[in-house]
């Protein structure tokens, strides 16, 4: 006997062949996600080896490509709000879904930082005078990738532990970003005239560490999809408002 549908509309009993096809959509949407991040990474990828090459026309290809970012973004949000609309999911698909949303909005943020890093390539250019800490900025660069690559990589396993461990690499960003800071200083003591240019590049830098950041974010995120745990702000870390001292967890002063 068929089952009714709830006061909600909602019908409980769902036919295997219709949520068969909700698993199929969603492995579709993983698919844009990770289309999206790959053009992301590659815009990184580009706009970094603009800044330490001098390459003007890699960076105006990077902030025109921006559109294409942009547009998957906007593909990905009407793809979940017609799930949501349509199927009405529960419990982890609709995290998954709600995820996937807040997923593309970073990746989104990811290209917006590669315009940032390719705009400050082109200023680099017009201050004729060339300053680079290759070594540490490229080191960041490929950390930053990696980063978002094995997020991506999680979400799209479910995998927890993965996300952890993606977490956990943002200190080494961190460090690399405050390496490439007393190497500009340095040079902006010795030289006046580094100072323009060692700014543009402290620029290129905090924007790749803005890229990690955000890869962190997704990691969080799927810490949450798979377990329902926040990890946020170091959530884990953090004992219950009314842990008693000398309780496991709790804190003395």
């Amino acid at each position: 006997m068929n089952q009714q549908p709830d006061s909600f509309g909602r019908n409980p009993g769902r036919r295997p062949e219709a949520r068969r096809h909700f698993h199929e959509e969603l492995s579709e949407l993983k698919a844009k996600l990770l289309n999206m991040s790959a053009h992301a990474q590659e815009a990184v990828e580009m706009a970094v080896d603009a800044a330490l090459t001098g390459d003007a026309a890699l960076a105006a290809q990077v902030i025109a490509g921006d559109r294409t970012v942009d547009a998957l973004e906007l593909g990905i949000e009407e793809t979940v709000v017609d799930l949501l609309a349509t199927q009405q999911p529960m419990a982890r698909d609709l995290r998954l879904l709600l995820a996937a949303m807040k997923i593309a909005n970073d990746l989104e943020r990811v290209g917006d930082h590669a315009v940032n890093i390719a705009q400050a390539a082109e200023r680099l250019l017009r201050t004729r005078l060339f300053l680079a800490p290759e070594p540490e900025l490229a080191e960041m660069a490929r950390r930053a990738r990696a980063m978002l690559s094995g997020a991506l990589d999680a979400f799209v396993r479910g995998d927890a532990q993965l996300g952890r461990e993606i977490c956990r690499q943002d200190d080494a960003v961190d460090a690399l970003r405050n390496s490439v800071f007393r190497v500009l200083l340095t040079h902006m003591m010795e030289d006046p005239r580094s100072i323009g240019p060692g700014m543009q590049l402290f620029l290129v830098s905090r924007n790749l560490e803005r890229v990690a950041d955000l890869a962190t974010n997704i990691a969080e995120d799927v810490v949450f999809l798979v377990e329902g745990k926040t990890i946020k702000h170091h959530a884990e870390e953090t004992p219950p408002p009314d842990a008693a001292p000398g309780t496991p967890g709790s804190r003395t002063a």
